[in-house]
């Protein structure tokens, strides 16, 4: 299936993964990019080195292409923007910010970037910083949300820019097929690729996912302005009580901290932050990257029939 999207970023198939932190590191970008899509590396906070690192041990395993999904609010932001140019990626994905003063340099290095963002306004000032895509993420997603759901952002994102849009929060080939519909051209899959075989994530956090039900997830830090979708637990619980009691932001911060770590790479589920989108619903077994992504294509390509 051909797109602007799959143009520009020279891959088989409009897929690109979810640059989740502790979660998108080499292993898991490199099967991704292997089998059609866009593999991530999640900078996350990571210290520079660890990135530099990651990118060489993914380039060992592949040679297609594959991104860095560069969080802007890290301290270290600007030495990773300078390693993905070093190191000869090609693509970057951006959260947490405006990329606007990378960007010279990424371009000037034949980077493709491609923000993330949560709104009309914010997607019509990437397009003006000179962004070559757009992913729209609704509120639906894992981890850092907005306010917008995907059914209403996508449309009015494709309406007012010229780049390509790429919808987030997909999981089967139906949500592709929507997405396409609404006019994104190629999507962005989180909690899906969370369980794949390929994936580092901790067995209890993937059969925390492949269990949940439509209702498991919910929004914690709503009120300090980085609201951020979980799967319900002991610590979610907490969270929102202490949230509803008018904790401090700090308080609230400290109960979370190195919890995604602690759920990712320890199994905590009960203590650990399990973010994952809505769409965890849909998703009932391990898969492989290839079989999930195939598996996508096949199905929205019956759906799309003669559009695709």
């Amino acid at each position: 299936m051909k797109t602007r999207v799959t143009e520009l970023l020279g891959i088989e198939y409009p897929v690109i993964q979810g640059g989740m932190a502790w979660v998108a590191e080499h292993k898991l970008a490199a099967a991704v990019a292997n089998a059609g899509g866009l593999g991530l590396i999640g900078a996350a906070s990571a210290p520079p080195e660890v990135v530099r690192e990651e990118i060489r041990k993914a380039k060992e395993l592949t040679d297609k292409p594959f991104g860095v999904n560069v969080m802007l609010l890290n301290p270290n932001a600007e030495e990773v923007a300078k390693i993905v140019v070093e190191e000869g990626v090609k693509v970057v994905t951006t959260g947490a910010g405006n990329p606007a003063k990378f960007m010279k340099l990424w371009k000037d290095n034949g980077v493709k970037v491609i923000p993330v963002v949560a709104s009309v306004a914010m997607a019509k000032m990437m397009e003006r910083a000179g962004a070559d895509a757009i992913v729209a993420e609704g509120m639906e997603s894992g981890g850092h949300i907005g306010a917008q759901t995907t059914m209403t952002l996508v449309p009015q994102v494709v309406d007012a820019v010229n780049i390509p849009v790429v919808a987030a929060g997909i999981a089967d080939g139906r949500g592709f097929a929507a997405a396409r519909m609404l006019g994104a051209e190629a999507v962005q899959m989180g909690t899906a690729f969370v369980v794949a075989k390929e994936s580092i994530v901790h067995e209890n956090y993937k059969q925390r996912v492949i269990k949940a039900r439509d209702i498991d997830s919910e929004v914690t830090g709503a009120s300090t302005g980085h609201p951020i979708r979980v799967l319900r637990n002991k610590m979610t619980r907490e969270y929102l009580k202490k949230e509803e009691e008018g904790a401090s932001f700090e308080e609230l911060e400290l109960l979370t901290l190195g919890s995604l770590r602690k759920a990712v790479m320890e199994g905590d589920v009960v203590n650990g932050s399990v973010m994952a989108g809505q769409i965890a619903g849909l998703i009932h077994e391990e898969k492989t990257c290839k079989e999930i992504i195939e598996g996508m294509m096949k199905e929205a390509e019956a759906l799309l029939g003669a559009k695709a």
